[in-house]
Parts: C-alpha cells; structure tokens; sequence
C-alpha cells in the first residue's frame, strides 16, 4: 500500500517543449490542493531553451539534460521516476497540456469509484490547441484497438465513450497510455519504466506489465486531460536524433531494437527486469482483452470497443476471425468541396456493429480524387462477421460534422484475404 500522505507526484517528461512551462502552470492553477503537488521534470532541452522558472523551488526536481544526451521519451520517463520520493499518487503527463478544474481531487474520487485495490487511470487525453483562445471542450475518450503491427504488436486509437454523460464510474480499460496515466505511488517500484523502449509498443507494453503485476485498468468517464496532439512546429526527437547530426544512435535503430523487445515481452520471452509480473499471465491478459497476440487476432467484442472483461468464447474463437478487404465504392462529388477536418470511414456488419474504423487525416482526403465521377477507397480489416455496410462521415474546419454517405458492399466488393497473402 502507498503512504498515506495524499501527495501527487507529476511525472513530465519534455523534449524541447515550448509547451512545458505552460502545462506545469495549468497543472498548478487547476488542482485543489497545489500544495500537494511534487515534480519531476526531465528537461531536454538546447542552449536557447532553458533554465525553467522552478530550478530552485522544493517542490520540483528538475533533470536538464542537453538535448544531444537524450535517448527518447521511455528513457526520459524512467528517469524521471527516479526522482520519486514516496509520494502517495503517480501522474504521468506529457509536457503539453491542459488539466480540468480539480483535477486532482476528481482523480482522487474516481480511484475509490473503481472498487479495485490496484486500479490505474488512464487513455489518451482529449484534443486541444494551444493559443490566445484555448478551446478546452470535446468528449472523454477510451482506447480502442486499430490493428496489429508486422511484429505482432498492438497499436491504439482514440474513441469517444459512448454514453459518457450517463456513466457514474470509470469504465474498465484494455490499454493504458503513456501521456496519461495515474496510480498509486508504488507503480513506481513494481512496474518501474523500462528506458530501452522508444515509441511504438510503449503503451501495450506498459499495458501488460501493469497487468500481470495485478493492476486493474480504467478509463475516467469525464474529461481530465487535455493533449496537443497537433504540435504545430514542435522539434521532435526524431528530428534531431539523426544520422546527419552524428548523435549517440540514430533514432531509427533506437526504434528498431524498442520494437524487438517489446516483441519478445507479448511472446513471453524474458527481457531483463522490466519483465512481466507474476500475479497475472499473458493468458489472463488475452482471455480479459479479447485478443489472441500469437495469431494477431481480436474478437469482435473488442474491435466494437465494448468494456472488457471480454465474455467467455470458444478456444478455437480466433481461427474464426478473418481478415477481409473492401471496396468502398462512391462518387467524388458526394464529398463536399470545401476544407475538411478529417474523414470517417466505417465498416458494419449485417446487425450494424462497426467493425472497422479509420478517421482519415486533412492529407488524406486531400489526396482523394474528388473531381472524378467514382471513387474507391480500400480497407483492410478483421472480422469474424461479414461485412455489409460503410459510411462514410466528412468532418468540415469550420462546420463540423457534415451529411453522412452511406452505401451497402455488393457482391465483389469484400473478400477474404487468405493467410499467405497476409
């Protein structure tokens, strides 16, 4: 059990981050009780971009690191946890955001909501932009499967919660995400960060060490967070870790060896101290999640984004779950002209169930041939049902969510790929 001296340490880890000292003042202006708060902050920064404002303050343990010493975010995390120093509550956060009003006692309130002795808070935090006029507005949002890497390793999306208005308790959660997540302080000690990691396979593999150590997973039902996921003229690490400016490692190999290892973990294979747990197993973990990682499948269950634990199924139920590709056939004045936002494609089974979801990006439906008399955009999904439905849902800058096109697969427009095609 954690101490019992209500303190939050805030986990930030930033990289050349213009945005670092506005995110710790709004973290301070927001909470109940500032007075709680303790910092770390691993600051990785240039010769331009620093001191921080708090370099002599109690409250902030400060890590500066010139930018050429940096070996990633999951490096910079671990370090960060280092500096921990027995406070009751963790909350990681990345270096640009935004915090609801009392954050920290709405945290606090939710942990007792979820009835569990291990729980942790987490999911990608709602999307805002930084500015003059900040819009903190939006839906809470859940984490929901998109797919499966060529290694095998799940990646994630953000999905609004359906219903959340009505929702009284956190919602069970299948991933948990490194820009926001919060637990007990003795998170700290039993799933300590693992450094070698660098981007992709972060999340599921910080999601199945939490796991099998015994942690249940939650999302909040209301808006805590808020994330620039934009980062408009941001220098990211990978901008500057880079064979032509003759750093430590490339960022590319960094990522190649991340991936390796975070392969070996779902497969079961020791990794050194930053292994799994012993509480749960990798089994429990596909059996609660509904997710098969040696075959790369999932049920529909989980591709609907239907709160875990997953019901029971047959153990033979992955064999069943086909990968499909289709045709969505329309014609490209059915789009509407003017700047969209993003474009929603959807896949629906015989019963309406989405079972595919891809929002496409601004660049993206700037690509799309618009002008010509038909358009077919390909998808690529799995399923254990037919496909038989899409939408598809344009998303306009300044209107918003715009009419709706919808069409059903004709015979032809969906097959099955088989295995050796994969």
């Amino acid at each position: 059990m954690p101490p019992d001296n209500d303190l939050v340490f805030v986990s930030i880890a930033a990289y050349r981050d213009a945005q670092l000292t506005p995110t710790v003042i709004d973290c301070l202006k927001k909470a109940e009780r500032p007075e709680q708060l303790r910092f770390g902050i691993c600051w990785q920064h240039g010769p331009d971009e620093g001191p921080l404002p708090w370099q002599d303050e109690d409250r902030f343990r400060i890590l500066d690191v010139p930018w050429r010493n940096s070996q990633g975010a999951c490096w910079a995390r671990a370090e960060v946890m280092k500096l921990w120093q027995g406070e009751q509550w963790f909350l990681q956060v990345d270096s640009h955001c935004r915090f609801a009003h009392h954050w920290d006692a709405k945290l606090k309130q939710m942990m007792q909501q979820t009835g569990s002795r291990k729980p942790i808070l987490s999911t990608y935090a709602t999307a805002f932009i930084p500015g003059e006029n900040e819009v903190l507005a939006g839906v809470p949002l859940q984490m929901a499967l998109q797919g499966f890497t060529p290694e095998g390793i799940p990646h994630m999306r953000p999905l609004g919660i359906r219903n959340w208005q009505s929702l009284h308790r956190p919602l069970r959660a299948r991933f948990v995400s490194a820009g926001f997540l919060f637990a007990a302080g003795s998170f700290v000690t039993e799933v300590p960060y693992d450094p070698e990691l660098y981007f992709l396979g972060e999340e599921a593999a910080m999601t199945l060490r939490a796991f099998t150590h015994g942690y249940d997973l939650f999302h909040p039902v209301e808006i805590i967070v808020w994330h620039d996921y934009e980062r408009r003229a941001a220098i990211k690490h990978w901008d500057d870790h880079t064979e032509a400016n003759q750093t430590a490692m490339d960022w590319g190999q960094r990522d190649l060896l991340s991936r390796s290892k975070v392969k070996k973990l779902l497969g079961g294979e020791p990794v050194g101290r930053f292994g799994l747990g012993t509480v749960r197993t990798i089994a429990d973990f596909e059996t609660y999640a509904g997710l098969s990682f040696p075959l790369r499948r999932a049920q529909d269950y989980t591709t609907r984004s239907e709160e875990p634990p997953n019901p029971p199924v047959e153990a033979d139920w992955a064999q069943r779950i086909y990968s499909w590709m289709v045709r969505i056939r329309l014609s490209g004045a059915d789009l509407p002209q003017e700047e969209l936002a993003l474009c929603y494609l959807g896949v629906h089974d015989e019963q309406g169930n989405e079972i595919y979801r891809r929002d496409l990006s601004p660049a993206e439906v700037e690509a799309l041939p618009r002008n010509q008399p038909e358009m077919v955009l390909v998808c690529e999904l799995q399923s254990g049902s037919i496909p038989a439905a899409w939408t598809v849902w344009p998303v306009s800058r300044t209107h918003g969510w715009l009419r709706r096109i919808e069409g059903t697969f004709a015979e032809g427009d969906y097959s099955i790929v088989r295995e050796e095609e994969e």
